[in-house]
Protein backbone atom coordinates (compact mmCIF):
# COMPACT_ATOMS: atom_id res chain seq x y z
CA UNK A 1 0.00 0.00 0.00
CA UNK A 2 3.02 2.32 0.27
CA UNK A 3 2.77 3.26 -3.42
CA UNK A 4 -0.90 4.19 -3.18
CA UNK A 5 -1.18 7.96 -2.86
CA UNK A 6 -3.41 9.79 -0.42
CA UNK A 7 -3.79 13.35 -1.67
CA UNK A 8 -4.83 16.19 0.57
CA UNK A 9 -6.38 19.16 -1.20
CA UNK A 10 -5.80 22.36 0.75
CA UNK A 11 -2.78 23.48 2.73
CA UNK A 12 -4.51 25.31 5.56
CA UNK A 13 -5.28 24.09 9.07
CA UNK A 14 -7.45 21.16 7.92
CA UNK A 15 -5.07 20.03 5.20
CA UNK A 16 -1.98 20.15 7.41
CA UNK A 17 -3.76 18.20 10.13
CA UNK A 18 -4.92 15.55 7.66
CA UNK A 19 -1.44 15.30 6.11
CA UNK A 20 0.21 14.79 9.51
CA UNK A 21 -2.33 12.19 10.58
CA UNK A 22 -2.08 10.33 7.26
CA UNK A 23 1.73 10.28 7.34
CA UNK A 24 1.75 9.14 10.95
CA UNK A 25 -0.45 6.21 9.96
CA UNK A 26 1.88 5.04 7.18
CA UNK A 27 0.12 6.53 4.20
CA UNK A 28 1.98 7.85 1.16
CA UNK A 29 0.90 11.51 1.32
CA UNK A 30 0.88 14.39 -1.15
CA UNK A 31 -0.60 17.81 -0.35
CA UNK A 32 -1.78 20.17 -3.07
CA UNK A 33 -3.02 23.74 -2.72
CA UNK A 34 -4.13 25.97 -5.58
CA UNK A 35 -2.97 29.01 -3.58
CA UNK A 36 0.00 29.94 -1.46
CA UNK A 37 0.80 27.82 1.60
CA UNK A 38 1.79 29.73 4.73
CA UNK A 39 5.50 29.47 5.61
CA UNK A 40 4.72 27.92 9.01
CA UNK A 41 2.79 25.14 7.23
CA UNK A 42 5.59 24.59 4.70
CA UNK A 43 7.99 24.12 7.61
CA UNK A 44 5.67 21.50 9.15
CA UNK A 45 5.38 19.68 5.82
CA UNK A 46 9.14 19.76 5.20
CA UNK A 47 9.97 18.68 8.77
CA UNK A 48 7.72 15.66 8.31
CA UNK A 49 8.91 14.86 4.77
CA UNK A 50 5.46 15.38 3.26
CA UNK A 51 5.70 16.38 -0.42
CA UNK A 52 3.53 19.30 -1.44
CA UNK A 53 2.81 21.82 -4.14
CA UNK A 54 1.34 25.30 -4.01
CA UNK A 55 -0.25 27.70 -6.49
CA UNK A 56 -1.53 24.77 -8.57
CA UNK A 57 -3.13 21.35 -8.61
CA UNK A 58 -1.17 18.94 -10.79
CA UNK A 59 -3.96 16.80 -12.19
CA UNK A 60 -1.59 14.12 -13.51
CA UNK A 61 -0.59 13.37 -9.91
CA UNK A 62 -3.97 13.90 -8.26
CA UNK A 63 -6.08 12.08 -10.84
CA UNK A 64 -3.69 9.33 -11.94
CA UNK A 65 -2.01 8.35 -8.67
CA UNK A 66 -4.48 8.99 -5.86
CA UNK A 67 -6.50 6.22 -4.26
CA UNK A 68 -8.02 8.63 -1.72
CA UNK A 69 -8.59 12.38 -1.70
CA UNK A 70 -9.02 14.29 1.55
CA UNK A 71 -10.67 17.63 0.82
CA UNK A 72 -10.40 20.67 3.03
CA UNK A 73 -13.75 22.37 3.72
CA UNK A 74 -12.80 25.57 1.88
CA UNK A 75 -12.71 23.79 -1.48
CA UNK A 76 -16.02 23.96 -3.32
CA UNK A 77 -17.72 20.74 -4.34
CA UNK A 78 -18.54 22.56 -7.58
CA UNK A 79 -14.91 23.15 -8.56
CA UNK A 80 -13.73 21.59 -11.81
CA UNK A 81 -11.19 19.36 -10.04
CA UNK A 82 -13.68 18.01 -7.49
CA UNK A 83 -16.23 17.32 -10.21
CA UNK A 84 -13.58 15.45 -12.21
CA UNK A 85 -12.49 13.43 -9.17
CA UNK A 86 -16.12 12.49 -8.49
CA UNK A 87 -16.70 11.60 -12.15
CA UNK A 88 -13.68 9.28 -12.12
CA UNK A 89 -14.87 7.60 -8.93
CA UNK A 90 -11.83 8.39 -6.80
CA UNK A 91 -12.97 8.30 -3.16
CA UNK A 92 -13.10 11.78 -1.65
CA UNK A 93 -13.73 12.49 2.03
CA UNK A 94 -13.62 15.48 4.34
CA UNK A 95 -10.87 16.14 6.85
CA UNK A 96 -13.38 15.55 9.64
CA UNK A 97 -14.41 12.18 8.20
CA UNK A 98 -10.75 11.22 7.81
CA UNK A 99 -9.90 12.20 11.40
CA UNK A 100 -12.96 10.37 12.67
CA UNK A 101 -11.64 7.11 11.21
CA UNK A 102 -8.83 7.28 13.80
CA UNK A 103 -11.11 8.09 16.74
CA UNK A 104 -13.80 5.45 16.39
CA UNK A 105 -14.34 5.04 20.12
CA UNK A 106 -15.07 8.74 20.58
CA UNK A 107 -18.16 10.87 20.52
CA UNK A 108 -18.37 14.01 18.43
CA UNK A 109 -20.61 16.93 19.27
CA UNK A 110 -20.94 19.19 16.25
CA UNK A 111 -22.19 22.76 16.42
CA UNK A 112 -23.28 24.59 13.28
CA UNK A 113 -24.85 27.92 12.50
CA UNK A 114 -23.81 31.43 11.68
CA UNK A 115 -23.52 33.00 15.13
CA UNK A 116 -22.45 31.75 18.55
CA UNK A 117 -20.55 28.59 17.62
CA UNK A 118 -17.37 29.48 19.48
CA UNK A 119 -19.24 30.40 22.65
CA UNK A 120 -21.50 27.35 22.47
CA UNK A 121 -18.58 24.99 21.86
CA UNK A 122 -16.57 26.52 24.69
CA UNK A 123 -19.48 26.09 27.11
CA UNK A 124 -20.10 22.47 26.05
CA UNK A 125 -16.37 21.73 26.37
CA UNK A 126 -16.17 23.20 29.90
CA UNK A 127 -19.29 21.38 31.07
CA UNK A 128 -18.09 17.98 29.89
CA UNK A 129 -14.51 18.54 31.04
CA UNK A 130 -15.49 19.76 34.52
CA UNK A 131 -18.45 17.47 35.17
CA UNK A 132 -17.18 14.15 33.85
CA UNK A 133 -13.40 14.59 33.91
CA UNK A 134 -13.35 13.03 30.45
CA UNK A 135 -10.60 13.29 27.85
CA UNK A 136 -12.28 16.08 25.90
CA UNK A 137 -11.01 17.92 22.86
CA UNK A 138 -12.06 21.15 21.24
CA UNK A 139 -11.25 21.35 17.54
CA UNK A 140 -12.41 22.81 14.26
CA UNK A 141 -12.91 26.54 14.09
CA UNK A 142 -11.40 26.76 17.57
CA UNK A 143 -7.71 25.87 17.68
CA UNK A 144 -6.57 22.84 15.71
CA UNK A 145 -8.39 20.93 13.01
CA UNK A 146 -9.94 17.66 14.15
CA UNK A 147 -7.23 15.59 12.41
CA UNK A 148 -4.43 17.66 13.91
CA UNK A 149 -5.97 17.32 17.38
CA UNK A 150 -5.95 13.51 17.00
CA UNK A 151 -2.39 13.66 15.62
CA UNK A 152 -1.16 15.71 18.60
CA UNK A 153 -2.74 13.32 21.10
CA UNK A 154 -0.76 10.44 19.54
CA UNK A 155 2.23 12.47 18.43
CA UNK A 156 5.23 10.93 16.67
CA UNK A 157 6.15 13.61 14.15
CA UNK A 158 7.52 17.13 14.36
CA UNK A 159 4.98 19.90 14.70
Amino acid sequence: MKNELTTILGGGESGIGAALLAKKNGMNVFLSDSGKILNKNKIILNNNKIPFEENKHTESIIINKSVLIIKSPGISNNSYLIKKINYLGIPIISELEFGRSFAKDSYIIGVTGSNGKTTTCSIIYKIIKNKNKKNVGLAGNIGNSFSKDIFIKKKKYTY
